[in-house]
């Protein structure tokens, strides 16, 4: 069921998605073919995870495996940052992890630019204005990634998704596009370690809600 069920109109994003996704599969296939290669060492390829899509309506979010399954004595998974494998590192660092996200854009479940779909736990605890990143399509990247990416707070991070929101334009997106490109050849911006801790200061995340 659609949580979030007004949509804000956005002529032209899509026809620009597939015009920029189909080519870039094709071109970038040998890539995808090699990262999955390195990434299988005998587990699943691909990270599999339910992410809140336009008007808040669940889709299954693809990225290339980067952490184990470890566990503690309890049972639990261990943090991020233990669990983190060296290739998964690399594949973080250069943003390779996030290639099988050009399948969701071409499925109609992503954009190639717009809010970062978060996790599902966290829709109930968003105020009405952060409710509003859900009025357009996620996107693979977006305005607040590159406007310090996940270094910066998690308030900041959702008003800056309002604000693309209120300001949204083909034009936007190009230069959001131009932007991330060239983030990702000089490498700025982004720590692959970062913790919930150091950025949720609002408590989306249950774990970080619950040592507030």
């Amino acid at each position: 069921m659609e949580l979030f069920l007004k949509r804000r109109p956005q002529p032209g994003k899509r026809l620009l998605d597939l015009a920029l996704t189909l080519p870039a599969l094709a071109v970038l296939s040998p890539i995808l073919a090699a990262a999955a290669l390195a990434a299988r060492l005998g587990r699943p390829v691909l990270f599999r995870q339910e992410r809140p899509g336009l008007g808040g309506k669940p889709f299954l979010l693809l990225k290339f495996r980067t952490m184990t399954d470890a566990r503690d004595a309890d049972g639990e998974l261990k943090p991020d940052d233990k669990r983190l494998t060296p290739l998964g590192r690399f594949l973080r660092r250069t943003s390779l992890d996030e290639l099988p996200q050009l399948w969701n854009v071409a499925r109609g479940e992503m954009s190639l630019v717009g809010p970062r779909p978060l996790l599902m736990e966290y829709l109930d605890s968003y105020t009405e204005e952060q409710r509003r990143r859900h009025e357009v399509m996620p996107g693979i990247t977006g305005w607040a990634q590159i406007n310090g990416r996940n270094v910066i707070l998690f308030s900041e991070r959702l008003k800056l998704d309002a604000w693309y929101v209120d300001n949204w334009s083909l034009g936007l997106d190009a230069k959001i596009l131009l932007q991330t490109v060239s983030d990702l050849f000089l490498r700025r911006g982004g720590q692959v370690e970062q913790t919930l801790r150091e950025v949720d200061d609002i408590g989306l995340h249950p774990d970080t809600r619950r040592c507030k």
